[in-house]
């Protein structure tokens, strides 16, 4: 807590420098992915304000929404979801059913729109990227252990709702390459006769820290031993 904590301080202070800097110039002007009022893009690089407008996209369901349709079809298919309650307890609201990406899923899921927009930009700006590095061949598939469980956390009674509850995290657990290769969180995060696999998994994993505000893995606790949970309650909490 005390991370994340200091990382949103230094957020805000960051933030504001900009901001004062831009009102006390008037002919220099922010770069999209570091002005505020931008609306933000799929192509837009991270920096902690791009991180920013991308935990604002929970209050803008149709902005959300568009952003997700300026994706091309070939990088994203996908259907908007009038908002339900699937299980007494757990309403689902501003969702989606994404069939694919530029990969391929053991299975369809319905996610929040704005984890949904997380995801698409880390997996076209980063994680296929590490593919190709360490992998030699761009991803083909993913598998996936699911969206939504209407449960709290660890299944404890007292416990806060997990963010699964609302299909506002993402919970992956392997890769496969278009040549064929593949790589399991279980297997391979240790995986020292397969080095490439274990840095590809290690790097992804950062690199998820800059998409997403929570995002855990092996090294958090046993329950994360096979998958990577991803999902954007806070904000830089990587483990």
């Amino acid at each position: 807590m005390r991370l994340f904590q200091s990382g949103f301080n230094a957020f805000l202070c960051l933030l504001l420098l900009l901001i004062l800097f831009a009102l006390l110039q008037p002919w220099w002007s922010l770069p999209p992915e570091w002005n505020p009022r931008t609306p933000i893009s799929l192509n837009d690089p991270v920096t902690p304000v791009t991180r920013w407008k991308l935990q604002q996209l929970r209050n803008t369901p149709q902005e959300c929404l568009a952003l997700l349709d300026s994706a091309a079809d070939d990088s994203l298919k996908h259907t908007p979801l009038a908002d339900y309650t699937p299980v007494k307890g757990c309403p689902l609201s501003n969702v989606v059913r994404i069939e694919r990406t530029s990969v391929g899923f053991n299975a369809p899921f319905t996610l929040t729109c704005p984890v949904a927009v997380s995801w698409l930009m880390f997996e076209r700006q980063r994680l296929q990227p590490l593919a190709e590095q360490h992998l030699g061949s761009p991803l083909a598939r993913i598998e996936h252990f699911g969206t939504f469980a209407c449960r709290n956390i660890y299944h404890r009674e007292n416990a806060r709702r997990s963010e699964h509850a609302s299909a506002a995290a993402f919970d992956v657990a392997g890769f496969t390459t278009r040549s064929g290769v593949q790589v399991s969180v279980l297997k391979d995060w240790s995986n020292q006769a397969a080095a490439n696999k274990s840095l590809f998994l290690h790097e992804a994993h950062d690199a998820a820290c800059d998409y997403f505000g929570t995002v855990l893995g092996p090294d958090y606790n046993a329950p994360h031993a096979n998958h990577f949970h991803l999902d954007n309650r806070n904000f830089g909490y990587c483990r």
